[in-house]
């Protein structure tokens, strides 16, 4: 170990015990150098993003007139305490695991996690938006195109039971969006990842059914889940004066209640039932109370649209939620529907439970029914995304002895 790595980082971690399959449906990659090298076609190469070294010896990314300044956003994973404070500004200041496909896959075994759903990171603005605002628009459709290839060829293809691909798509163009999502969906990706509020960065209103329509057409016809990832489309207004972090950290699960009330609203899960949405790193404590307000002004209130189907209803069939753990919350798992939550892990991220998941599992959900940890942990995410499960699946019913 280095001088550097010991300042950094703590002692490495030995393997946790596995007491649970555990699919993590909200990880994220940080993107090597290479990601757009040889991707991209020889007349856009020279215009691709590339990391280029700053005069303060910072690693960034260059793209489109722009630079990202924080290369591993809050890719702290392994990190002391005391130094994540500080974002990462080099690869080195970072677990090779954050950006390397075989050190990731050593760091889910450690946690004991068998498979894992992973966002991207700034450099596409976390659904694509750096690229699809790009001011070329061939440009940017060619970026998202290449960032799809690199997941699907580096990371997916060389762990296809560890990595589920989930991909990006040029979303401000319907006939650019749906070819990519058919592409990838051709190839195996489960998912695609799209801002949560899209108005808010630029893209149409979701009630535009003209943009809309075919996009989420060509998700429901592929079992294409759309990933709504929290802070997609950046966060909440705060009042002048106030501490930004920790005012959006707090209110993440309300962001996420929002976003899902507004997908709900739009009647796109009116109009496809088969279609999936996946509301990632909003936590669980928001759907019980969601789903009783929704009950309420169709019973009580009489402010319910009048759909031939109950909200809350739909809301059970077609959106699924994640938690990281919402130790408080989780006994409201049936109101929301067992089948409902899924786990994430946040993996490299300063809220991610690395390398405890199983740790925190067993403190946070001990008690739950073994066959209702199998579902939440694994079960329900495999049915999801179609992902193959290990044999056995854990944890095994007890018997009367309390032996499996």
């Amino acid at each position: 170990m280095t001088t550097l790595d010991a300042e950094l980082f703590l002692p490495e971690p030995a393997p946790r015990e596995v007491k649970y399959t555990v699919i993590s449906v909200d990880d994220h990659v940080v993107e090597p150098p290479h990601t757009f090298e040889g991707r991209l076609p020889a007349k856009l190469a020279d215009a691709a993003p590339r990391i280029v070294e700053t005069d303060e010896g910072h690693q960034v990314w260059e793209f489109d007139g722009q630079r990202f300044t924080q290369v591993g956003m809050n890719a702290v994973a392994g990190r002391r305490p005391e130094t994540v404070k500080y974002e990462p500004f080099r690869f080195e200041q970072m677990r090779p695991g954050c950006y390397d496909v075989d050190a990731r896959v050593r760091d889910m075994d450690i946690n004991g996690v068998w498979a894992s759903l992973n966002f991207p990171s700034q450099i596409t603005g976390f659904c694509g938006r750096v690229f699809f605002n790009a001011r070329d628009r061939e440009l940017g459709a060619a970026c998202i195109r290449a960032w799809n290839d690199w997941l699907y060829e580096e990371w997916h293809l060389a762990h296809p039971e560890r990595i589920i691909p989930l991909g990006i798509t040029y979303l401000a163009d319907p006939e650019l969006a749906v070819a990519e999502i058919r592409r990838n969906a051709e190839r195996g990706f489960r998912s695609v990842t799209f801002p949560e509020r899209p108005h808010v960065i630029g893209l149409p209103s979701l009630w535009d059914r003209d943009h809309w329509g075919p996009i989420i057409a060509a998700c429901a016809e592929t079992g294409t889940v759309i990933s709504l990832h929290v802070g997609s489309s950046g966060l909440m207004d705060h009042p002048p004066g106030a501490p930004t972090l920790q005012v959006g950290a707090t209110l993440f699960g309300q962001q996420s209640l929002r976003a899902c009330v507004e997908w709900l609203w739009s009647g796109w899960a009116i109009e496809h039932p088969d279609l999936r949405i996946a509301m990632s790193e909003g936590g669980i404590g928001w759907v019980a109370m969601l789903l009783d307000r929704l009950d309420y002004i169709i019973d009580r209130s009489g402010y319910g649209l009048g759909w031939d189907e109950r909200p809350a209803d739909v809301l059970k069939r077609n959106f699924w939620f994640c938690t990281l753990d919402d130790p408080s919350t989780i006994d409201t798992r049936h109101r929301i529907g067992v089948e409902n939550v899924m786990v994430e892990v946040d993996y490299p991220h300063g809220d991610g439970t690395w390398p405890d998941t199983q740790l925190v599992i067993e403190k946070h959900w001990g008690h739950i029914p073994a066959a209702e940890l199998r579902a939440m942990c694994c079960e329900n995410a495999a049915a999801l995304y179609r992902h193959p499960l290990p044999d056995p699946v854990l944890p095994r019913d007890q018997g009367p002895t309390g032996q499996p």
